[in-house]
């Protein structure tokens, strides 16, 4: 696949129904590891932490058509001498295994090293989730060890490993983290 068969952007209100029926579609695929946004509420509440600046929600989009592949949120992203985010991700089921969030992946992490100044990028992923596990290694992330019990999710506190990936630039410390308090 090439790079220019995916692009990222921003989640907008006129995504509300290609998101949602693609969401619906995929949630066999989606459980156990994470509930996405499958209700016009849940969507609304989506929409709006995507506005907040502690959070990047953008879309996965294929380039021929447009169309929604998958999702990938920088979440929590914290300035100051930390510069981290965490990621959460999913595909669409009727696009898995075709390379899309393995290039909207490496987007998102030059688009967080890069335009956001992040220095650390973690990925918390469910230990049996083999096809996350792989994608991040795919693009470089390394497994730093367990979280016990880390997340809820579907009705339970869940253990994850915590993959993480780091930018290492020099300038990144002098230019970033000053303190303006």
């Amino acid at each position: 696949m090439s790079r220019a068969e995916v692009y990222l952007r921003g989640v907008t209100a006129s995504d509300r129904q290609e998101f949602l029926e693609l969401m619906r579609a995929s949630r066999a695929l989606h459980a156990p590891w994470i509930t996405p946004p499958t209700s016009d509420r849940t969507f609304a509440q989506y929409l709006a932490r995507t506005q907040s600046d502690d959070h990047r929600g953008m879309l996965v989009c294929r380039r021929s058509d447009g169309a929604i592949v998958g999702v990938i949120n920088i979440n929590g992203i914290v300035r100051g001498t930390f510069l981290s985010a965490s990621l959460g991700y999913y595909v669409g089921a009727p696009y898995t295994g075709h390379g899309y969030m393995t290039e909207g992946l490496r987007q998102t992490i030059k688009h967080a090293f890069g335009d956001l100044g992040l220095h650390r990028l973690e990925a918390n992923i469910q230990p049996d989730n083999l096809r996350s596990r792989a994608l991040v290694a795919r693009c470089g992330f390394v497994n730093e060890g367990l979280a016990k019990r880390f997340l809820y999710i579907d009705g339970a506190w869940r253990d994850h490993e915590r993959w993480a990936m780091y930018d290492e630039r020099a300038t990144l410390a002098a230019s970033k983290t000053r303190y303006h308090g």
